[in-house]
């Protein structure tokens, strides 16, 4: 396992789920966590304590990533507190689901903000740090929803189409940097999230996964960790499938 030691790592949506899975497996590999909510302040201090309890400096930070202010604000009291940025994983996400024909303008605006926003505020706040001390690893959450679509969540799949475009975009901007960016894109994973769904739902879901069975939110969060690595320096603006398949 790669040796996090005295490296600092933002989490966005680092309170449960995904995030959290993130934020663990980061902090089982040595890094300090900042641990970025927007309203689930328990879960956060929940998913902080695990970090600590591995060993690591955790703290929570609260911010709204679809607002830039609030972005700028959140990249400048990481670094004061831990002293630099050396990962930014843009995790934060919500879905609105609908309809194309029967959507609420709101909800896909609202999607757009919070998943493609967030992330392009997030990145943009924290590279001028990772600019300045020569290092950085930034990792995007995508979705296998943004590259095949799906019925249902237009606003969704292309909020996470954007995170593609947004991340080869900035790979190339950043690459001279020493700054490597690149996207995982889960298929069904079994979170907070997939849980509600109806079993037919779910059902059918797994029936188009090669590996028949969903994955777990570890198996996101060991890829994250794995393009969040030192040793990771020659890769960017890539897109890494954790999908059992679900893609090909």
């Amino acid at each position: 396992m790669s040796d996090m030691k005295g490296m600092t790592a933002l989490v966005t949506g680092g309170s449960r789920g995904i995030g959290r899975a993130i934020c663990l497996e980061l902090a089982r590999r040595g890094a300090s966590v900042a641990v970025n909510y927007a309203g689930s302040e328990a879960a956060a201090r929940e998913t902080a304590d695990q970090c600590r309890a591995l060993g690591v400096e955790a703290e929570i930070f609260q911010a709204d990533v679809s607002d830039a202010a609030a972005c700028e604000a959140l990249a400048r009291a990481v670094r004061e507190r831990f002293g630099r940025v050396d990962i930014l994983v843009n995790n934060a996400g919500i879905t609105r689901d609908g309809l194309l024909m029967t959507a609420k303008e709101e909800d896909f605006d609202r999607v757009i903000a919070t998943n493609l926003k967030g992330a392009y505020f997030c990145m943009k706040a924290v590279s001028r740090f990772m600019v300045r001390q020569k290092f950085g690893r930034i990792v995007s959450l995508s979705s296998v929803v943004g590259l095949r679509g799906n019925a249902g969540q237009t606003g969704y799949a292309a909020s996470k189409a954007g995170i593609v475009g947004l991340t080869k975009a900035a790979a190339k901007e950043l690459a001279g940097k020493n700054i490597t960016v690149n996207a995982v894109a889960p298929g069904y994973i079994e979170t907070d999230m997939t849980a509600v769904l109806p079993e037919k739902t779910k059902a059918a879901m797994t029936a188009t996964i090669p590996m028949g069975r969903p994955g777990a939110a570890e198996d996101v969060a060991r890829a994250v960790a794995f393009l969040a690595e030192r040793e990771s320096a020659y890769i960017t603006g890539q897109v890494l499938c954790v999908d059992g398949g679900m893609a090909v």
